[in-house]
């Protein structure tokens, strides 16, 4: 009997079908864009090293340009790489009730993926680009990889009237800090992937409750996305503990956002000569950026817009004191992440770290 919650072919097959068609380009056009973007890939990447004094190994995490299905698979697999913990823990429970239990879960599970089919569908031509800092490849190259969706950042640049050399960079720039935080800190994957786990160790719901629980969950996550209502990974925890853990991750998300948002403050039209058009434009939209939007829904972040600007107010406060040779202790370890009051007052980080009153 399958452990899956969540039938991802059926969510793969059902996004496909529904996602809509990307803008009308040329073969000549398309193969421009690809080639751009992964140019402006290896520029942001050095322009980033260059502003956060970080340094990535040799063996850098992938860039892949892919069109909006490419994004569905690789987001399916990201989404069952994260629920796969408690997948594995409700199935287990559920085999245990016998024949009966596991009729149910295959029914659930197709369920489960056509809802999840529909939300890619509804996302995958909203990103422009992402860090999956979940993805593991080869043996020897770290985790993670970077997706950029060409097809999206071509119809932006049309909308908006921009100029698709600066576009195109710019966007790398914000995704680019990502992979450089990611491959520069390899710790910060293995940390991310720990809290999930403590999470779903926490966990102990009855095999009915956790079915209803991992059905309702993607519906509703999708109403949130729509506007319909808020919702956050909280929604689903029930212990004091495991509230904790989704706060220490949300103060990491925080971080991490904050810290690109100092990379994207810091261009001048040397870099992106059109850069203040960009920004004026682009200024709605934005909210479409960043790790991923329906991880900053499933988090709550978007829920909780203050605590997401208090990372670039974080970020900025403590590179204003100790400069960014001592920002960077943050990524020493574990234990120098700044916590969520620290996110909120970030000189009780700089306090804690670097011996300052």
């Amino acid at each position: 009997m399958s452990t899956t919650m969540v039938d991802w072919n059926v969510a793969v097959s059902t996004a496909r079908k529904l996602v809509k068609p990307g803008p009308e380009i040329s073969m000549e056009g398309a193969l421009s864009a690809v080639a751009e973007l992964r140019d402006a890939a290896q520029r942001a990447e050095v322009y980033v090293q260059d502003v956060t004094g970080l340094t990535v190994p040799r063996a850098t995490a992938p860039v892949l340009v892919v069109d909006r299905p490419g994004w569905i698979q690789a987001n399916a697999d990201a989404f069952k790489t994260i629920m796969e913990p408690l997948t594995t823990k409700a199935a287990a429970k559920i085999a245990a009730t016998g024949r009966a239990g596991g009729q149910m879960q295959a029914v659930t599970a197709r369920v489960s993926g056509a809802e999840v089919g529909a939300l890619l569908s509804y996302l995958a031509p909203k990103i422009l680009g992402q860090f999956d800092p979940f993805y593991t490849g080869a043996v020897d190259e770290p985790g993670g990889r970077l997706l950029l969706v060409a097809p999206n950042v071509v119809m932006v640049e049309r909308e908006l009237e921009l100029d698709p050399t600066d576009f195109r960079l710019w966007v790398c720039l914000h995704e680019e800090t990502h992979r450089v935080q990611f491959t520069a800190v390899p710790w910060l994957r293995d940390y991310l992937n720990s809290q999930v786990e403590e999470i779903v160790n926490a966990t102990d719901l009855d095999p009915g409750a956790l079915l209803e629980m991992i059905k309702n969950a993607v519906a509703t996550v999708g109403e949130s996305i729509r506007g319909n209502r808020e919702f956050s990974i909280v929604d689903l925890v029930q212990t004091p503990g495991q509230r904790a853990t989704v706060e220490r991750i949300t103060a990491v998300m925080s971080l991490l956002e904050g810290h690109a948002d100092v990379v994207m403050d810091s261009v001048n039209p040397d870099v992106i000569s059109t850069i203040d058009t960009i920004r004026k434009r682009f200024d709605v939209r934005r909210q479409s950026q960043g790790l991923d939007r329906f991880v900053r829904k499933l988090l709550g972040l978007d829920a909780k817009m203050r605590q997401y600007r208090d990372g670039a107010r974080f970020c900025n406060q403590v590179i204003s004191q100790v400069g960014m040779d001592g920002f960077n202790k943050v990524w020493t370890s574990p234990e120098a992440l700044p916590t969520p009051s620290e996110i909120a007052d970030p000189d009780l980080w700089v306090a804690r770290n670097h011996s300052i009153a």
